[in-house]
């Protein structure tokens, strides 16, 4: 990490813990924010970078908290190595990983290997989610005691659903004495069977077997009734439509420790979008109709869906090059998640402090790690992007090791310029 001063002046400062939108400076010095300066642009001290940002925004770093990635096991997909790079260049500079690995990370050495992985090669900070079963099975908890000593920081089976009652009763109860965070990915594996697709009519006049949102309502409305018996904090890893967001209302209202995370492709896509048979679409959950994107959009600007995440979910081309209903599920995202949810701020939809709000200091007090806010003595991870910068996205540019992005050749708004970490300048925009 860095620490030589820099002043980064002329800048659009917009801290979303406060909700302050002005013009000024913020000096970084020894990996953290030494000052910021409201309204002025002071002269910095004699040996200190300046960067003139020339009015773009700088925010606090983006923290993603659903990302997966191949390494160990699957390095042909990304490794911690890639991944960092892609979250560089989108501005993100936290991410919380997923345990479904190869070996799974449900054991404390494998937590200590993923921290000691991404210390020695990634760019940005890397927390690792440990699983909440062991194997992901769904049969028996892992050990939250010891995975959270050696470094986890939330416990969840990743694209798995938990479907056991009885074990995530105990997972909750376990985690309600431990102050854990449990993640649980809602989905009635029987209910959504060999569906590839939202049910409707364009699943009918596509010949694809549809998923109802029935499938990700009955075991979310299950899961609020497990974390009223025992008291557990419980986060809904993703919502996709308007009676998920109900009950998610619901039991907030009800004063449950629950909050929820919506994808960036749920936001900015619907179900139309698959067109003709693209797998780069195909999603879990998957793409809804447009009232169920609206209805989604309209709980994130409300603030019943708390936070945004990439789902990033890298798959090669030899898991994605098949037919539709063969294909895997998953799409890469953390690099273009901050261009895509522009599209809601440019669309007037959704305030851009909101939008920051969800991808920063939300998901920073969710998992109790620094960052998300612009405040002296804050760890330095800063993102400076220009929101009405245009760009022709190509896959073939992304820094990740797979491809699969349904943004391909998307026309987007909003482009990283820079991204701090500890101070240090993990990504810059080529002049």
């Amino acid at each position: 990490m860095s620490n030589a001063p820099v002043i980064l002046t002329n800048a659009r400062l917009i801290d979303p813990a406060t909700g302050r939108d002005g013009f000024g400076a913020l000096r970084i010095e020894n990996a953290v924010i030494a000052d910021i300066a409201w309204g002025s642009f002071p002269q910095g001290p004699d040996g200190a970078e300046v960067v003139d940002c020339g009015g773009a925004v700088l925010a606090p770093g983006l923290i993603d908290m659903r990302a997966f990635v191949g390494e160990p096991g699957a390095e042909h997909r990304e490794t911690f190595a890639s991944l960092s790079a892609a979250a560089a260049a989108g501005g993100v500079t936290t991410i919380l990983t997923m345990p479904d690995t190869s070996p799974v990370v449900d054991d404390p050495a494998l937590v200590d290997y993923v921290l000691r992985r991404a210390r020695d090669t990634a760019q940005v900070r890397i927390y690792p989610a440990a699983a909440l079963t062991k194997g992901l099975a769904g049969h028996e908890m892992t050990e939250f005691g010891l995975l959270g000593e050696a470094g986890a920081i939330a416990f969840t089976d990743g694209a798995r659903s938990v479907s056991n009652a009885r074990v995530l009763r105990r997972a909750l109860l376990y985690a309600r004495d431990a102050g854990a965070l449990l993640i649980n990915h809602c989905e009635d594996g029987d209910l959504a069977g060999d569906g590839v697709m939202n049910e409707g009519e364009f699943a009918t006049r596509l010949g694809l077997l549809g998923i109802p949102c029935e499938a990700e309502t009955i075991p979310l409305e299950r899961d609020m009734r497990l974390v009223r018996l025992t008291g557990g904090r419980y986060h809904a890893a993703l919502v996709s439509c308007a009676d998920s967001v109900e009950i998610i209302d619901r039991a907030k209202q009800a004063g449950l420790a629950v909050t929820c995370g919506v994808s960036i492709n749920h936001l900015t896509l619907n179900e139309n979008d698959i067109g003709d048979y693209r797998t780069f679409c195909k999603l879990s959950p998957p793409l809804r109709h447009e009232d169920e994107r609206l209805a989604v959009i309209a709980a994130l600007a409300a603030g019943t869906i708390d936070v945004i995440v990439s789902d990033h979910d890298p798959q090669d081309v030899e898991t994605k090059r098949l037919p539709f209903a063969e294909a895997a599920n998953g799409a890469v995202g953390v690099e273009t998640m901050l261009s895509a949810a522009l599209r809601l701020h440019h669309a007037d939809a959704v305030p851009l402090v909101r939008l920051l709000h969800a991808m920063s200091t939300r998901p920073a007090e969710i998992l109790g790690i620094p960052g998300g806010r612009l405040e002296i003595g804050g760890p330095a991870d800063l993102v400076l992007f220009d929101p009405d910068m245009p760009y022709v996205l190509d896959k073939d540019d992304l820094h990740s090791r797979s491809k699969n992005t349904p943004f391909d050749e998307a026309r987007l708004e909003g482009q990283v310029l820079r991204t701090y970490v500890g101070g240090a300048c993990v990504h810059r925009l080529e002049d």
